[in-house]
């Protein structure tokens, strides 16, 4: 899948995998701040931003797709960092294709994820998708309406903020979203399945710097996974961010773009 990119920069190559209901949209600030030490590149992944919408939507076609984008760029080493379902995306890739990155940052999320927390989690994204499928974008005539509607359907100020993000008005002056709502729902099982133990645990990545970064207010990585990951990347080192929670990015940049030069030697 041709995937849209955005790009900023110069320097060795750093790609930025967004997550579950964001696009290239979300990074530009901290690849903006990086430009001087990186050729930072920001994909849509599929079914978001500006990329094509399928009904396909799990890791393998993931990191497939980011495999065909960096090909397609002549981009044969790079840095790869990931927020949420992008950081299972950098894993994925890195299982795949270790030989062709220079060093991994994952932020705020385990491969592994034990059934109560999936669960949650499930569930909670599965409520603002049906909250979005559920809005009559025909009815809609600003997104002041529409945030009404969605906090009727019990979103908070910050999701609906971050979720009228993918929302854009047509060439008739209506409003549709960006995001393949249907597509998201159905594949919404792949999307929070933990990775299987046994095929992460079975290939030791070395040969580079990986962080993990962990939202000081967030529980999508937690502790008790972290000699399990150990397993799998022997020399992962675990950042905290100070007064941030899932989306550490938004609630904390500067330490993020602190943590992602680190990947530098």
């Amino acid at each position: 899948m041709k995937l849209f990119y955005r790009k900023y920069g110069q320097g060795p190559v750093l790609v930025i995998l967004h997550g579950l209901f964001g696009s290239s949209d979300n990074w530009t600030t901290i690849a903006k701040n990086l430009s001087d030490d990186f050729t930072v590149i920001l994909p849509d992944q599929r079914n978001h931003g500006q990329s094509p919408h399928s009904g396909i939507h799990d890791y393998e076609s993931m990191s497939e797709d980011l495999h065909e984008l960096v090909t397609s760029l002549s981009i044969s080493k790079f840095f790869l960092a990931g927020h949420s379902m992008g950081g299972k995306t950098a894993i994925a890739f890195a299982l795949k294709w270790p030989e062709m990155l220079e060093g991994l940052l994952v932020a705020d999320i385990s491969p592994f994820r034990s059934d109560d927390r999936t669960g949650s989690e499930h569930s909670y994204h599965e409520k603002i998708l049906n909250a979005m499928r559920s809005l009559d974008l025909s009815q809609i005539n600003s997104r002041e309406e529409a945030d009404s509607e969605l906090k009727k359907a019990g979103l908070s100020l910050k999701i609906r903020g971050f979720v009228l993000k993918n929302l854009r008005r047509t060439d008739n002056n209506r409003f549709e979203w960006k995001l393949n709502v249907n597509a998201l729902l159905k594949n919404l099982n792949n999307i929070m399945r933990p990775m299987k133990r046994d095929s992460v645990l079975s290939n030791i990545i070395t040969g580079f710097p990986v962080l993990f970064l962990k939202g000081s207010e967030s529980d999508y990585l937690p502790p008790n996974d972290y000699p399990d990951i150990l397993s799998a990347f022997p020399a992962a080192e675990f950042i905290e961010i100070s007064n941030a929670g899932h989306w550490l990015h938004a609630d904390n940049p500067d330490e993020v773009i602190k943590s992602i030069r680190k990947l530098l030697p």
